[in-house]
């Protein structure tokens, strides 16, 4: 008994270690993004360098050090494709939104995706919606308002919010789809992410005229960004949230992934002058507890 419990206590301080990881991997996103965009490369460059990387170093670690068959079938190679399009298109619309707003304050309005998803799970596949949900949604939204109009003359536009808002909806959308259709639902999670990097590589490729008008990196400082957009958002957080959500759960999982938008903020302030007020102080808290309300409920 005593080993099963003990046994118990060590997975589950696994799991929230790779729960953590995961969540402050992923929210180093800025961290490596702003410095590639103050060199002059476009947002489209810089997606398809994250992309490219994590595709070649993500397969190599599949197939060689997991052993695991990358076989699909055409079926399921072409519902892939779709979604990873949209999940590309959510990583395009925050980084769109980079050049409008601070990138502490995008990452957390783009946490309000759990949000989005019960929306469209109520509109579409008719789950039932909790009231605790429409005071998130409240919440959320008060809080951006907030936000908004804590931000006045700074780096902080209409224009950014909604390019946040749709990199959260195409997120809440890729998450409904691998939820809900039956040929990937049980496709491995590593598999599936190769084949979501894989072919979400299509939009930055077509975006650049097939890579005619691809930024080189000719900085070595750009070059090592690049490899490490692709390492610690990408390749590591995947790989942690899998572990995560294996030993304590989807919903504890998705509470510490709270830590995302708080690692942006950590690395907008200290590292790229982003300002942060009192106002903006209370739409963050606002934004990130109605969320994990969602998250508690579900």
């Amino acid at each position: 008994m005593y080993v099963i419990i003990g046994l118990m206590k060590k997975y589950t301080i696994k799991g929230y270690i790779n729960g953590i990881i995961a969540a402050v991997s992923y929210g180093m996103n800025p961290l490596f993004a702003l410095p590639m965009f103050s060199k002059g490369l476009g947002v489209n460059s810089v997606l398809f360098y994250r992309y490219f990387f994590a595709v070649v170093m993500y397969g190599f670690w599949l197939v060689f050090y997991k052993k695991i068959s990358l076989k699909i079938t055409p079926k399921q190679f072409g519902i892939i494709g779709i979604l990873a399009i949209i999940f590309s298109l959510s990583s395009l619309f925050l980084f769109e939104a980079f050049n409008y707003m601070d990138s502490g304050l995008a990452c957390t309005i783009l946490f309000s995706y759990p949000l989005i998803v019960a929306l469209i799970s109520k509109i579409f596949f008719k789950e039932r919606m909790p009231k605790v949900i429409w005071l998130a949604i409240f919440m959320t939204i008060l809080g951006i308002s907030i936000l908004y109009s804590g931000q006045i003359g700074g780096n902080f536009s209409i224009k950014g919010v909604i390019y946040v808002l749709l990199s959260a909806l195409s997120y809440a959308i890729y998450m409904v789809g691998i939820k809900q259709i039956n040929e990937i639902r049980h496709i491995k999670p590593d598999k599936l992410t190769f084949y979501v990097m894989f072919l979400g590589l299509s939009v930055y490729i077509w975006n650049l005229k097939f890579c005619t008008e691809l930024q080189p990196l000719t900085d070595p400082l750009v070059f090592i960004c690049g490899l490490m957009l692709a390492l610690f958002p990408t390749i590591i957080s995947l790989e942690t949230i899998t572990f995560a959500i294996k030993f304590i759960g989807a919903t504890k999982t998705a509470i510490l992934g709270a830590l995302e938008p708080l690692t942006a903020l950590f690395f907008g302030i200290f590292l790229f002058g982003e300002t942060i007020t009192t106002k903006i102080l209370l739409g963050i808290i606002l934004i990130l507890s109605g969320v994990i309300l969602v998250i508690s409920k579900k």
